[in-house]
């Protein structure tokens, strides 16, 4: 089985209000990028990693990879200006041969190498899986984001059904390659969401409440809690 993965860190962070790109901001001394990069590096049933980033932060993550001595890397190429362009990006670079494509955003630094494990396990079953956990809070659907323009609740969605979808997310190559044929000019922020375009379901393995996203600067304050607790457990 060879499984190519596909890491995306070309996103600037807009939203973390720092000079530093995102995938190079340090967690516990180690920049976010490499907890990814190692774990998928040690993982055996990954064959190879695409590298997604952008041109700021080329140089130094090139350079992170001989320091921590990432094994792996088959490519490293720039990203486009949206999510769904870096992943089109990475695509191109997989391996004819190849017959599952895992991709992960960077900014999930805390997945372990068992959930990678039970997530490509399932893909390879049903040709689609992903990562995920219960919703904890209660969701109220409203007309926008931003609270000043959010406007009045319309209504409130059943917990119970609600699901906070993670990454890695894992298709068969020839799957998630159709999808973005398709409807990769689609904005989406995960993976999974094009292929479910096409009809296919998609699995859900179990993720873990620690696998956050890190997007603002409260996000960092949590993973130095997590690292923090994960080295005295």
């Amino acid at each position: 089985m060879y499984v190519s993965a596909i890491v995306l860190a070309a996103g600037l962070g807009m939203r973390m209000k720092s000079n530093t790109a995102k995938p190079l901001l340090e967690i516990n001394r180690k920049p976010i990028i490499v907890y990814s990069l190692e774990i998928l590096s040690r993982h055996p049933q990954i064959k190879d990693i695409i590298l997604v980033v952008n041109a700021k932060s080329l140089k130094n993550i090139l350079s992170l990879l001989k320091r921590y001595r990432i094994k792996k890397i088959k490519a490293v190429v720039l990203g486009g200006k949206l999510r769904q362009d870096s992943v089109l990006k990475g695509l191109a670079q997989v391996d004819s041969c190849a017959d599952l494509v895992l991709i992960h955003d960077a900014a999930r630094p805390f997945f372990t190498s068992s959930m990678v494990t039970s997530v490509i396990s399932e893909a390879q079953k049903s040709g689609a899986a992903i990562l995920g956990v219960p919703v904890k809070a209660t969701i109220k659907q409203a007309a926008g984001r931003r609270p000043q323009a959010a406007g009045i609740v319309k209504k409130t969605l059943k917990r119970e059904n609600l699901w906070e979808a993670q990454t890695p997310q894992v298709f068969k190559k020839d799957l998630i390659i159709e999808a973005y044929n398709k409807y990769g000019r689609n904005k989406v922020t995960d993976d999974a969401s094009l292929v479910e375009k096409l009809g296919e379901k998609i699995n859900i393995v179990a993720g873990s409440y620690k696998n956050i996203k890190i997007t603002t600067p409260e996000d960092l304050v949590v993973a130095e809690a997590i690292i923090k607790k994960c080295n005295t457990e």
